[in-house]
């Protein structure tokens, strides 16, 4: 960043002093070698990169991972995932990507309270909702949650073979009840403009409790770096993993 800001016509120290950072370190890290982990990096990309190209592309990373073994070389298969995802390359996915944010045109839409401010002052003061999903040997499942900001603890999770509105809202159930909110809480529920989101049914229960609804764009609802790894620098809280 500060090399960026740098080209951009601003000078380092000030850089520094804004982010609050030392000077000196930063001169410090130039004039160091690089690592050994990246010095290996740097002769394992070349590789990852030949034998993508040699596979027309097709080769993810367990694949990549194999071909490398086979010709002698020894890497880890999570050290191949990480280059890959740094070389912006990626496999065939067999079928269909699935989605979970499907939105909807015609529904009215909350407005957007957020605007990428994912801070909060209190517990209970900014909820924000999402849904992943998870491959099993059954099939595919889908995992619903709502994560209060401040203290980036899941508050309500389910479990479902299916993305109707029942999953979103069965979480959202279990987040009211666990949390206890009252009418005057104050708290905004803010999500993407998923259809289950903006459903009558989930939009109705929302305005029962009094909680504010706020919808964001196509699969935004929540910043994954900075909710869920923290960017308050007075504490630091683990990931929660359901």
């Amino acid at each position: 960043m500060i090399e960026h800001l740098r080209d951009k016509g601003l000078g380092v120290g000030f850089t520094c002093r804004v982010l609050g950072l030392s000077e000196s370190a930063y001169y410090a890290r130039k004039k160091r070698p690089k690592s050994a982990r990246r010095l290996r990096d740097e002769q394992l990309m070349p590789l990852i990169e030949q034998v993508h190209a040699e596979s027309g592309g097709t080769y993810g990373v367990r694949r990549i991972t194999r071909a490398l073994r086979r010709k002698g070389v020894q890497v880890a298969r999570c050290t191949v995932e990480r280059l890959m995802a740094e070389l912006g390359l990626e496999g065939v996915i067999r079928g269909q990507r699935r989605r979970t944010t499907v939105p909807e045109p015609s529904a009215p839409r909350p407005p957007d309270l957020v605007d990428r401010d994912f801070t909060a002052s209190r517990p209970d003061q900014l909820w924000v909702a999402d849904m992943t999903y998870v491959r099993t040997w059954t099939g595919w499942v889908y995992v619903a949650f709502v994560l209060d900001v401040f203290s980036r603890t899941i508050v309500g999770w389910q479990v479902a073979n299916h993305m109707r509105t029942e999953l979103p809202l069965n979480a959202l159930e279990m987040a009211l009840w666990r949390r206890r909110i009252k009418k005057d809480s104050g708290l905004i529920h803010h999500s993407d403009r998923g259809s289950q989101y903006v459903s009558i049914r989930y939009t109705e229960r929302l305005e029962h409790e009094a909680a504010v609804a706020s919808v964001g764009s196509k699969g935004d609802s929540y910043d994954c770096q900075s909710v869920r790894t923290g960017s308050r620098k007075d504490r630091v809280v683990p990931a929660v993993t359901v």
